[in-house]
């Protein structure tokens, strides 16, 4: 019986110890998709592409309305239209179709990098922070991704608010 006795005396202390150490743990989570959205730094990005890439969409969509009406006019017209004519008309809208094409693959491949580089900057921006959050308030352990986080390890407001005030840099 001594012996069942300090077995259970040992299985107590172990469950007290562990649970006065987890209680010690300090852990953070930072929500990354509100980092990206809401950080001053991640807005600046945004824009900056808009307006870096908002003349080449305007005029992608403006080939398209320009080959929606050649299209139109070419139907209309095509009754009374040489057979020679519309053949050559046919080929030109063939031609630009294959241009416009072209030029909205060049156009997403060059959006698809900037985003990538923008992107990049301001992860690493944040890692940056975080990491200077762990080591100032000593956290244990900082996690990005989580099914479930209480509001209470939330850090994420934290990193927003010490990216805006540049601290991360």
């Amino acid at each position: 019986m001594t012996s069942t006795l300090k077995t259970l005396v040992a299985i107590a202390a172990l469950t007290c110890a562990a649970a006065v150490s987890a209680q010690e743990l300090k852990i953070g989570f930072v929500n990354l998709d509100r980092v990206l959205r809401d950080a001053a730094m991640a807005k600046a990005a945004q824009a900056k592409l808009e307006s870096e890439f908002t003349k080449r969409e305007k005029e992608l969509l403006d080939g398209d309305s320009r080959l929606k009406n050649s299209s139109e006019r070419l139907e209309r017209d095509s009754a009374t239209l040489g057979e020679s004519e519309r053949g050559r008309r046919q080929r030109d809208l063939m031609e630009q179709d294959r241009e416009l094409q072209r030029k909205r693959r060049e156009f997403q491949e060059d959006l698809n990098q900037r985003k990538n580089e923008e992107l990049a900057k301001v992860l690493e921006t944040a890692n940056r922070v975080v990491k200077q959050i762990f080591e100032q308030d000593k956290y244990d352990l900082i996690v990005q991704e989580s099914v479930f986080a209480s509001s209470r390890v939330d850090i994420t407001d934290k990193v927003i608010k010490a990216m805006n005030a540049g601290s991360g840099k």
